[in-house]
């Protein structure tokens, strides 16, 4: 791994994008590292919760690396987006460990798209959001044109995206697009307590609550009946036996790893 560090303690990973010198903006080497490094995470038992942040107190991610597709042609480009998505946007939010997004300091283009495929974000009070993308003549094509309107609604999404207007950290959690805000020397502590939390319940419960949420927002899929499905496989797992028997005996349960 050249560009990302992974660290591991109590259950929670953090993976650092570490490219300071390039405000950590993701190249095709970075996206393949981010994929590698997210699919041994999710792999690991150990793991119940992972942390994604920026190396450096500048950016979380400045953007996707311009000068990898200036002179892409049409079909570059859209393999470029395709591909993009499946490795990395895609794959993230429908992993089946939580990932937070520790947003500290700059989050555009390609940066924001990252945060927004994770499960949920925390930014640093200098964060500064946007998809500038329309500046260079071309559209946001990691997800952005559908995260963003889930996110913060139609109107708003539209008014980011056609201005290429950045947005500060207390707007975005107004916005809904973070959920959290906290100064930067206490956002990673801050987002490990959240993950600590996190830790203590059933990994499989959470797994199968990503899956149902996420389903709601595939066409043609009726999450209803995902949330059916999945509630009812959580019965027959160990972890809702340790759940319900330490909840009548008035103990906290201890739920194995995933």
């Amino acid at each position: 791994m050249e560009n990302i560090l992974i660290e591991k303690q109590d259950n929670i990973a953090v993976v650092t994008i570490n490219r300071p010198e390039k405000l950590n903006a993701l190249n095709k080497a970075t996206i393949q590292e981010l994929h590698d490094g997210f699919k041994a995470l999710n792999e690991d038992k150990e793991v119940k919760v992972i942390i994604v942040t920026g190396s450096g107190e500048k950016a979380f991610v400045a953007g996707a690396d311009i000068s990898e597709f200036a002179n892409f042609s049409v079909e570059n480009g859209g393999l470029l987006a395709a591909k993009g998505q499946e490795l990395l946007f895609d794959f993230v939010e429908n992993l089946s460990t939580p990932v937070i997004a520790a947003v500290n300091g700059f989050a555009l283009g390609g940066g924001l798209e990252l945060a927004m495929a994770c499960h949920f974000r925390v930014a640093s009070d200098n964060a500064k959001m946007g998809l500038p993308e329309v500046t260079l003549g071309v559209i946001p094509g990691y997800g952005g044109t559908q995260r963003l309107p889930q996110l913060v609604g139609k109107g708003r999404a539209m008014e980011m995206i056609m201005s290429a207007a950045m947005i500060d950290a207390e707007t975005a959690k107004n916005y809904g697009l973070v959920n959290h805000v906290v100064p930067q020397v206490e956002l990673l502590e801050f987002t490990k307590g959240i993950a600590t939390k996190i830790t203590r319940n059933s990994s499989v419960a959470i797994a199968k609550a990503i899956e149902a949420v996420n389903t709601n927002y595939e066409d043609g899929v009726n999450g209803y009946e995902t949330e059916i499905k999945n509630f009812g496989a959580c019965f027959g797992t160990e972890d809702f036996k340790e759940g319900t028997t330490a909840f009548l005996e008035k103990r906290k349960a201890v739920f194995p790893g995933k």
